[in-house]
């Protein structure tokens, strides 16, 4: 019997309420305006390239990545400009948004709307990524890092794995698990394609063990497809990160404030597989993705396709609406989800579900003193000291949090989770993680 394998340091298993996991994926009706962020990458937002009263088709380009690490933004429906304004996201910050009036479903000729699967891949590895770009993917697990930067290798370094992440080790997600078994085959291709454009043979789908029937299908389509390997792991939560991955499938160590080419490895969601099959095969760009709608008060736990700019509201009436003791709306998961100031913000690229937490759950307890018990050391996937980290943040002695690698934090929230004090500790990580990465960025501009 196969030992399961997971990464060494840390990690936690708090319970999975996978309420949403046998939910087919269901279509959500296109709304009647959506509202599309400008800012939707890591990195710098698009810039808008329409205006006022332009008219658009399912997957124009309307705003345009012009640095390095950005991504171009497509039109999700087809309809009438409204305004491009400031306006409410998920952050509670108002920032540069494309509202749009939707007027029928009028797509651009350039995309194949079919369902035949297209195997042949005849694009070279620099047109794929060229192709990849102009969708404008981005990590489709939550991080929103633009897909084509990271498959332009830099000079000197080599691609030994592409490891395509399957794990959805957030509780109550379960829109990548519906992914697998729906489109299992499409997801294969675009490893495929992903492999080529990253001259790599060997590729391998990392998924929890708590998801047998998306394993079992992957590996029996995957015996189709020379290099790609299905690996089952361990439960253990956050090995969806990409260094955790990375140690659990080829126990290599990902370096302080390195990147996972480091040790020649390159990390893709399973979303984003599926996205970069539809970019090249299908000429789609990112327009639509899949958001679960959960928690344990929704009558309707449920998986939907939905276009991005859709208010949050809509996503909720489809799931039979908002229970009367909801105390927060979460978008993502519990563990790295932030709560958001409002049903009307919209679906970006980066939403992978809306959490709905009863009051008595969402509830903070009252904060007391530090014991010192060291539970946070002891969960750290990362090796850090969270408690100490947290306290020079809460101090504003950002440059010693620094120097204690306060930027290797991957905000999974373990620390907080297990933290008998009640201490917002993951608050305090995020806080000193904005304030150190800018000091980074002034300094590298000056």
């Amino acid at each position: 019997m196969e030992i399961l394998k997971t990464f060494a340091l840390g990690g936690i298993h708090p319970k999975e309420n996978k309420l949403s996991a046998n939910v087919p994926i269901e279509v959500l009706p296109i709304p009647k305006q959506v509202i599309v962020p400008l800012g939707q990458n890591l990195g710098a937002p698009s810039q808008p390239v329409i205006k006022r009263g332009d008219k658009l088709k399912v997957g124009q380009l309307i705003g345009k990545g012009m640095s390095f690490i950005s991504a171009d933004l497509h039109s999700p429906v087809s309809g009438t400009v409204l305004k491009i304004d400031n306006l409410l996201d998920s952050s509670g910050f108002h920032r540069p948004a494309i509202v749009i009036n939707v007027e029928g479903d009028e797509w651009a000729e350039s995309i194949d709307r079919t369902d035949n699967l297209t195997t042949k891949i005849e694009l070279s590895p620099q047109e794929i990524i060229e192709k990849v770009k102009k969708a404008g993917l981005v990590g489709m697990g939550g991080a929103t890092f633009p897909t084509h930067v990271k498959l332009m290798v830099p000079s000197g370094k080599t691609v030994e794995y592409l490891i395509i992440n399957g794990v959805e080790c957030e509780p109550y997600l379960t829109a990548d698990h519906r992914l697998m078994l729906e489109k299992g085959s499409e997801i294969l291709i675009g490893t495929k394609i992903l492999m080529k454009a990253l001259k790599v043979n060997k590729a391998v789908i990392g998924i929890e063990n708590n998801k047998p029937d998306a394993i079992n299908h992957l590996s029996q389509l995957a015996k189709k497809h020379e290099g790609i390997n299905v690996r089952a792991l361990q439960i253990k939560y956050p090995q969806g990160g990409e260094k955790q991955l990375i140690k659990a499938i080829t126990n290599r160590e990902v370096p302080s404030a390195k990147l996972p080419i480091e040790v020649g490895c390159v990390v893709q969601n399973v979303g984003t597989a599926l996205a970069v099959y539809e970019a090249v095969q299908k000429n789609k760009p990112l327009i639509e993705r899949i958001v679960t709608v959960t928690g344990k008060a929704v009558k309707k736990p449920s998986n939907f396709k939905v276009r991005i700019g859709t208010p949050i509201k809509q996503l909720i009436e489809a799931a039979e609406g908002l229970p009367e003791n909801t105390g927060k709306i979460i978008g993502g998961g519990p563990m790295m989800g932030k709560t958001l100031q409002s049903p009307e913000v919209p679906i970006v690229k980066g939403s992978s579900g809306i959490l709905l937490m009863k009051k008595e759950e969402s509830y903070r307890q009252i904060e007391s003193p530090c014991i010192r018990c060291s539970k946070c050391i002891y969960v750290c996937p990362m090796g850090l000291e969270p408690f100490f980290l947290s306290r020079l943040s809460k101090l504003a002695k950002f440059d010693m949090a620094e120097k204690e690698i306060i930027m290797d934090c991957i905000e999974c929230g373990s620390c907080q989770y297990t933290c008998p004090a009640y201490i917002p500790l993951l608050d305090y990580l995020r806080l000193g993680k904005a304030k150190v990465a800018t000091a980074i960025r002034t300094r590298n501009i000056t």
